[in-house]
């Protein structure tokens, strides 16, 4: 497909989902929480920026657009003020998932004053028969969930192809499907259900990696995942789905994933110094969220250089941090305390046997006694 934008495209959609606007991260510093926190609203700044440079057609948020039903106002608000400063005509619809269910008391419902204040261009799905025509050529079907679990599926509620429809059918769900490992089946969705519906597209969302499910299939069910990655071990995240449907109606909808995160999250092990260095020198690590696990037994300078690194990498109050997020556990940060430790030679008497005193301890209370020598390893360095 040589000109995906051209004219062998009818038309052009960004299906996206699972942004957890609220989200809390309580297991930080309030300063560290609130820095994630607020990437997923920035997050949705450059998706609808993208989808303006794209030129889409319309925008399907596929649920869980709010960690909660009720989130804190400065989060609906800020993604009512980003809607409202866009003077567009394209829809922007928005699917209550299981994070975010519609309810009588939710942020959708339709006295909440997030609704009363959104642009003409935003549909929220309210209905279990929700249909929006886009333009001549397409429809969404949507039906919302009405509750954080459940084990209906709700494809199977979407209206079947009426004949003589020939518009582009495109669904769209919060749901599980059975092809996910360990997946909950909450909402579960079953194979072919695309095809089964009638649909020319399956937009989903709820799983935070991208995932085209059955990618052999005559039409795409798609996860795009979550623009931003909210814990460690989420493969995949960090995408919306920019989705071509071809003027050729025999031809598949064409999906390609397309980056708007800018967080990573990492999970690290480092057993040498060399490793310790190697990271300190990555130029990522501002938009990093790292948990770092320091195992290694050295020398005494390295010892020395190995908390000098940690230090830079954590910041203080006189030096910005390194890593956008840190949690460090230098439990194993250990002092190689043998014959090999050796301080100057021209060290006083008294300091030489407060050493020796501090090696032999070492047997018996090593965390404690390996502090000790590096104290007086920095006090005598910086006497020197």
């Amino acid at each position: 497909m040589a000109q995906k934008s051209g004219t062998d495209m009818a038309l052009t959609i960004l299906h996206t989902a699972d942004w957890h606007l609220g989200r809390r991260f309580s297991w930080l510093p309030a300063e560290q929480e609130l820095r994630l926190t607020r990437a997923r609203l920035d997050v949705v700044v450059r998706i609808l920026d993208l989808a303006e440079h794209r030129n889409v057609d319309a925008v399907l948020v596929a649920g869980d657009i709010f960690d909660s039903p009720d989130p804190d106002d400065e989060w609906w608000r800020g993604l009512q003020a980003e809607l409202r400063k866009r003077p567009w005509t394209r829809p922007v619809v928005l699917l209550p998932g299981n994070h975010d269910p519609l309810t009588a008391r939710s942020v959708f419902a339709v006295d909440h004053p997030f609704r009363a204040a959104l642009p003409s261009y935003v549909h929220v799905v309210d209905d279990d028969r929700f249909t929006l025509p886009i333009g001549d050529t397409a429809v969404v079907l949507a039906m919302p969930c009405r509750q954080h679990s459940g084990q209906s599926n709700l494809v199977s509620s979407l209206p079947e192809r009426k004949s003589g429809d020939e518009r582009f059918r495109i669904g769209l769900i919060h749901g599980q499907t059975f092809d996910i490992p360990g997946c909950q089946t909450n909402f579960p969705i079953e194979r072919g259900a695309a095809i089964a519906r009638g649909l020319d597209y399956l937009a989903l969302g709820d799983t935070h990696g991208f995932c085209e499910v059955e990618p052999s299939a005559a039409v795409p069910t798609v996860y795009p995942g979550a623009p931003e990655a909210m814990t460690f071990g989420e493969d995949g995240t960090g995408n919306v789905a920019l989705v071509f449907f071809p003027r050729d109606r025999r031809r598949r909808a064409l999906v390609e994933p397309e980056r708007v995160g800018t967080w990573t999250w990492r999970d690290l092990a480092c057993d040498s110094l060399s490793g310790l260095r190697a990271l300190a020198k990555d130029s990522r690590l501002r938009q990093t969220v790292l948990r770092l696990k320091v195992e290694m037994t050295v020398p005494l300078d390295e010892y020395d250089e190995a908390g000098r690194i940690i230090d830079e990498l954590r910041g203080s109050l006189s030096a910005s941090p390194r890593v956008g997020v840190l949690r460090e556990n230098t439990s194993g940060l250990r002092l190689r305390v043998d014959e090999s430790l050796k301080f100057r030679d021209d060290l006083p008497a008294v300091l030489k046997n407060a050493a020796e005193r501090l090696k032999a301890r070492a047997k018996d209370e090593p965390e404690l006694a390996e502090r000790a020598l590096h104290q007086l390893y920095t006090l005598v360095r910086q006497s020197h």
